[in-house]
């Protein structure tokens, strides 16, 4: 009965079956599965912070409250500083992008490419028709529905965040339970130096992220750059993104830096470019000095890969999980085989 070929295939069919309906259903959580992962990184980027005040003899208990409090009071700052001129801000660029179209009329080189493809009063009549505003943002439905989404994601990340948080001790506890008990205690400091790097990268990069907002601020408003508040979020927000982050960002503030003059574009590309060589070379590495220790190889690598699988959320978790991957190896697999 067991060699009928006809129960072989129909086994084989059923096999086939339930790992597509198990990769579907992992496909359809997915966005779910991001938020869970995004969460558990930003409850070990906080841990520290948590144990930074259970060693001034506060309970955990209250040491995460202390810290989430702290987190949503940091959010509510920000989004009450950012929101309404950020909203000015974007309105005010839309209605002022048929102006800047006109400008580039102006200048030699795109004179003569419109000339040859009548680029220019394609996109005049695209800007001034009245629906640029509507497509740029999907409607008004739209634009509701994606600033509803990205409300309540946040919400659940904060929840999430909390809970595990809350949770992280005991999670670490029950993970090293599943570990045999004579490798128990090895196990156990491999687990407390990745988490302790985990949240390190991510207090770090959010410094440098931090440095890189305010830096363009400063440098936006002195050069009189229109939507200097929007520009330096967007550079802060990239900044984040490891790799291609800081020259979108750059990329974007120079820009609007051509639309004020040509001078102040090129001022700004200078700008960007000599503090990108700081952060790479004197902020970034004193920052990042106690947390992830991985090879420029491995970091493009990590990165590229994580991007290619999650995108943005997978470039940013690319790099701890590379710093990890790479203490198991120095820590376990390289000493077995030199024991071979």
């Amino acid at each position: 009965m067991r060699n009928n070929p006809f129960v072989f295939g129909f086994t084989a069919a059923l096999g086939v079956l339930t790992a597509w309906l198990l990769v579907q259903a992992i496909a359809g959580a997915g966005s779910v599965l991001i938020l869970i992962v995004v969460s558990l990184f930003l409850a070990v980027g906080l841990n520290p912070a948590v144990e930074a005040l259970q060693r001034r003899n506060l309970t955990r208990t209250l040491a995460i409250t202390v810290v989430f409090l702290g987190v949503i009071a940091l959010f509510a700052v920000f989004g009450l500083a950012v929101v309404p001129p950020l909203t000015v801000q974007s309105a005010e660029f839309v209605e002022n992008v048929p102006a800047y179209v006109e400008q580039l009329q102006n200048h030699p080189l795109v004179r003569d490419l419109d000339q040859r493809f009548q680029l220019l009063d394609r996109l005049q009549q695209y800007v001034t028709s009245g629906d640029f505003g509507n497509q740029l943002f999907g409607g008004v439905l739209g634009f509701g529905t994606v600033l509803l989404g990205a409300v309540f994601n946040s919400v659940t990340v904060l929840v999430l965040t909390l809970y595990l948080l809350g949770s992280l001790t005991s999670i670490k506890e029950m993970g090293y339970r599943l570990v045999p008990r004579s490798r128990r205690t090895r196990a156990r400091l491999l687990g407390d130096e990745i988490i302790q790097q985990v949240g390190g990268y991510v207090a770090g990069n959010l410094i440098v992220s931090l440095i890189a907002g305010v830096t363009t601020f400063v440098f936006l408003s002195v050069m009189q750059v229109p939507y200097a508040l929007a520009l330096s979020l967007v550079v802060a927000l990239t900044d984040l993104i490891p790799l291609v982050g800081a020259f979108i960002g750059a990329g974007a503030a120079s820009l609007v830096g051509f639309f004020v003059s040509p001078t102040v574009g090129i001022v700004c590309i200078v700008f960007f470019t000599v503090y990108q060589q700081i952060e790479n070379y004197l902020i970034a590495p004193r920052v990042m000095k106690s947390s992830v220790d991985v090879p420029p190889l491995a970091t493009i690598v990590s990165a590229l890969l994580g991007g290619a699988l999650l995108g943005v959320v997978g470039a940013l978790l690319g790099i701890p999980i590379a710093a990890a991957l790479l203490l198991i190896v120095r820590e376990v697999f390289l000493p077995r085989q030199e024991r071979l």
